[in-house]
């Protein structure tokens, strides 16, 4: 994973992704009362300006250049603000206790590096606040479509949860995400984890 190489990925003049927000981070925030959220590896910002939309004080991190300036773009034709922050997030250390959500979406790492993002993941989150992390699952490489083909990025609900020090997990599960493909309808399979931090943390004077 290296900047360059997403800088040319996101290169093109339309959107990579879709502008639509992922469909787990909708199901899943819907309920939330509106706050500070954190979006680790944005991107060119889909979930971090939909926040926007609904009321966040939003911040997304990313270290291409390239895929922050469409995210810019994109929240300026939808009439929001987002703090953008062009930051590794292998690098990158958020403010503890300070986001009553933090958003890692299809982030994969080696496992040494997605264990260090997470743990300051879940010491970002304020207490109440949630983490959300989904990715492929390590079953999608078998039974799945797309994702990465690097069997050691890819990981299971039950490690992500183990990985997020201090939050207590209320969905830990497999779930399956409908994809367009050459051949017709097909599935992904993703590993989707809700934590919530239940005990107290340091947090930043309002």
């Amino acid at each position: 994973m290296d900047r360059e190489s997403w800088n040319e990925r996101y290169a093109g003049s339309g959107l990579l992704w879709t502008a639509q927000p992922n469909r787990f981070l909708a199901s899943d925030v819907a309920e939330l009362s509106a706050g500070r959220a954190l979006d680790l590896g944005c991107g060119e910002g889909r979930n971090a300006v939909w926040l926007a939309e609904r009321g966040w004080a939003v911040t997304g991190v990313d270290f291409s250049d390239v895929g922050l300036a469409k995210a810019a773009g994109l929240a300026a034709e939808r009439g929001v603000s987002v703090d953008w922050v062009q930051a590794d997030v292998r690098d990158y250390v958020p403010e503890p206790g300070a986001f009553d959500l933090v958003a890692v979406l299809y982030l994969h790492l080696p496992p040494a590096e997605r264990r260090a993002v997470l743990a300051r993941a879940a010491a970002a989150v304020a207490p109440g606040g949630v983490a959300l992390v989904v990715g492929h699952d390590t079953s999608n490489l078998a039974d799945g479509y797309g994702g990465p083909p690097d069997p050691a990025i890819l990981f299971t609900p039950e490690e992500v949860a183990a990985e997020l020090p201090a939050l207590r997990a209320e969905r830990a599960e497999r779930v399956r995400r409908p994809v367009t493909s050459p051949d017709g309808e097909v599935e992904a399979i993703d590993a989707l984890v809700r934590a919530r931090r239940t005990t107290p943390t340091t947090r930043r004077n309002a």
